[in-house]
């Protein structure tokens, strides 16, 4: 698995970004990761679509989208599933609906096995969650098992010390200080 302090693998995938006809699709490519507007991203996958845990975790990302854009932190949300079972999805869902980030769609899953979070027997991605600065380089990254959502609150908290760029101590949040040496 691809790990804290190395560069976020190419590569270029149909993502769905809107539900209105004629609109719904876009290519996103890792260029979209680099930037020099300090602009970070938060990429988290899941498993499959139309389940039962990965809404609520969509969901909550979604919540807190505005948590994110504060931070100039844009949001990538990502499975194995093709861009139109993701369509599909977020037009079944109530929660999924209104997204305001792009659902990307993996269905080579080769950006999941280059991140080395395919699992083996069904080849469906697990809940991996990547901090990316925006050089390109992976920050963070924490993976869950299959049968377990992760704490979005967590990763705001992450990313948060991730951008002070200084010593976080244990269960720092925004606004406590920070450990001097």
């Amino acid at each position: 698995m691809l790990t804290i302090g190395q560069q976020f693998p190419k590569f270029s995938k149909i993502a769905v970004t809107s539900l209105e006809k004629g609109k719904e699709f876009e290519t996103i490519t890792s260029d979209f990761l680099v930037n020099e507007d300090n602009v970070w991203t938060v990429m988290f996958w899941w498993p499959k679509d139309f389940t039962f845990v990965c809404p609520t975790e969509i969901a909550e990302f979604n919540k807190n989208f505005g948590e994110f854009r504060d931070r100039e932190t844009r949001l990538i949300g990502a499975s194995t599933d093709s861009e139109f079972v993701h369509a599909a999805w977020r037009r079944d869902h109530d929660d999924l609906r209104d997204l305001k980030f792009p659902m990307l769609a993996d269905t080579s899953k080769s950006l999941a096995e280059d991140l080395g979070i395919l699992e083996p027997n069904e080849k469906i991605a697990y809940r991996a969650t990547f901090i990316i600065d925006p050089t390109g380089i992976i920050r963070w990254v924490c993976v869950n098992d299959l049968s377990v959502g992760r704490n979005v609150k967590e990763v705001l908290r992450v990313l948060d010390g991730l951008q002070t760029d200084e010593l976080c101590p244990c269960n720092w949040e925004k606004g406590e200080e920070t450990l001097t040496v």
